[in-house]
């Protein structure tokens, strides 16, 4: 025993370890006695030293101690090799005193030890589960994590989406990202980030956690602001009457009838699925029907069972057009329609191309002032104000949809929502498949009709009378 320990202080491995595993220990004993009163600074980064990098530490820490030791053993076993016995090994006699406090510290040791990692492994599947350990990479998750903060699903975290609930998600994800955080360490990642994601869970083992198709039911009054680019960039309103749909009673109707537990479709579709060459149906009947186009097939085409996020693709990490985000700026009043051709010189600032952000900064400002300087010199000084205030939202418009360091432009992520974004997109959303082209070999097409998913009850109207009914 004596040995052992003057091997353990004297070999330079077994030192190294010890060394290692006590200054890790004490480090992740102080960070999580920190965090119990109240200290979480340095965001996500304490958490991945405290309950990642610091505990791999003590892990080998106290790996080296053994083999130091066993080194240790080894150089004396070669030194004594003069004809000699082999040094025998130490004689744990818990009789003597001294050995009953040595195997007490021992234990006690082992405990804390045992304590720490438990302490820290708990703690480190918490922080990995946490968005901020998500957004972490900055260059790369940046845009992700500000369309995040900006979505219908803030307050979710990442990993209830990307993983969902049980061990063997959590095991392909932490092996996935393994690879992940060697890309990012390597500059191996692609620009833009592609999608669709091809390894996500399906999304009746996530999505429907929370949004249960026969909970969604009925039709929706949806209201649609647009502004005309006139100079008073007159608003203009679209009401539609969704028909969401879903299970009622017996039967399925509506856009959710797609994913009724009774209707099983399928379909073949490039990388991308934004151009889709079959759709396979089998309906409650149970009777299979088979949709194609008559174009060239695509050796490349894959077949995916429909679920939520062949519609609802950007669920959360939402980029809008220019058109939308003006739009739905100008009805919130953070641009003032009192600024003439407001709208249209708007979204002409933002769609022009900006190789980086330190460009658009100046470049928006200096397109929408020059534009008021040249038609409005006299009204410059009763302008300014607005002006200013449309300058400094459409700077933010730009930074929350348009990442030049991760090559994502206007249109880079579009949606398959509706009609595909605005303006609407023929090849996009619904069109994909209900575009009067997909037909069965005995000519029934897969209908395009207006009124199939919604009933257009007033359509860019100034003034319609359907809300004066909703709300006189």
């Amino acid at each position: 025993m004596e040995s052992s320990r003057r091997d353990l202080l004297r070999h330079p491995v077994s030192f190294a370890g010890a060394a290692l595993a006590t200054v890790s220990g004490l480090s992740i004993l102080a960070l999580f006695t920190s965090s119990l009163f109240g200290f979480e600074g340095g965001g996500p980064y304490v958490g991945i030293l405290a309950y990642v990098l610091l505990p791999g530490l003590f892990v080998l820490g106290l790996l080296l101690m053994p083999v130091g030791l066993a080194l240790a053993r080894r150089r004396r076993i070669r030194l004594a090799a003069t004809g000699s016995s082999e040094p025998k090994l130490p004689i744990l006699d818990f009789n003597s005193p001294r050995m009953r406090t040595l195997g007490l510290g021992f234990v006690a040791l082992t405990t804390v030890n045992v304590l720490i990692l438990a302490a820290a492994s708990y703690k480190g599947l918490e922080l990995m589960d946490s968005s901020q350990f998500c957004g972490s990479c900055h260059s790369v998750m940046d845009p992700e994590v500000t369309a995040h903060d900006l979505s219908p699903h803030a307050r979710v975290a990442c990993v209830a989406c990307h993983i969902g609930p049980g061990a063997s998600w959590f095991v392909k994800s932490k092996l996935s990202g393994t690879w992940q955080v060697i890309s990012v360490t390597l500059g191996l990642y692609p620009k833009p980030i592609p999608t669709p994601v091809h390894n996500l869970r399906p999304a009746r083992e996530t999505c429907e956690q929370c949004h249960w198709p026969t909970k969604f039911v009925g039709d929706r009054l949806e209201i649609k602001t647009h502004h005309d680019d006139d100079a008073a960039s007159t608003p203009t309103k679209t009401v539609l009457l969704l028909h969401v749909g879903g299970s009622e009673g017996v039967r399925a109707k509506g856009i959710h009838w797609h994913v009724d537990p009774s209707v099983k479709v399928r379909y073949l579709a490039d990388a991308k699925r934004e151009k889709i060459e079959k759709v396979e149906l089998v309906g409650a009947d149970g009777v299979r029907r088979v949709y194609q186009t008559k174009g060239d097939p695509n050796p490349d085409a894959r077949w995916r069972d429909m679920d939520c996020v062949d519609c609802h693709n950007r669920p959360t990490h939402i980029y809008r057009s220019p058109e939308d985000e003006v739009d739905a700026a100008l009805e919130a009043g953070r641009i003032d329609r009192a600024l003439p051709f407001a709208r249209r010189e708007a979204v002409k600032a933002l769609r022009q191309n900006y190789p980086t952000r330190e460009a658009a900064m100046t470049g928006i400002a200096q397109a929408f002032e020059d534009f008021y300087s040249k038609s409005e010199p006299s009204r410059a000084s009763e302008l300014r104000p607005a002006i200013d205030a449309a300058v400094s939202e459409l700077k933010a418009i730009w930074k929350r949809n348009v990442w030049p360091s991760m090559n994502i432009q206007w249109g880079t992520y579009p949606s398959f929502i509706g009609h595909g974004g605005s303006p609407p997109d023929p090849t996009k959303g619904c069109m994909r498949c209900h575009d009067g082209d997909h037909a069965t070999a005995d000519g029934k097409v897969i209908p395009n009709d207006c009124d199939l998913c919604h009933n257009v009850l007033a359509q860019d109207e100034k003034d319609p009378a359907i809300l004066k009914q909703l709300a006189p």
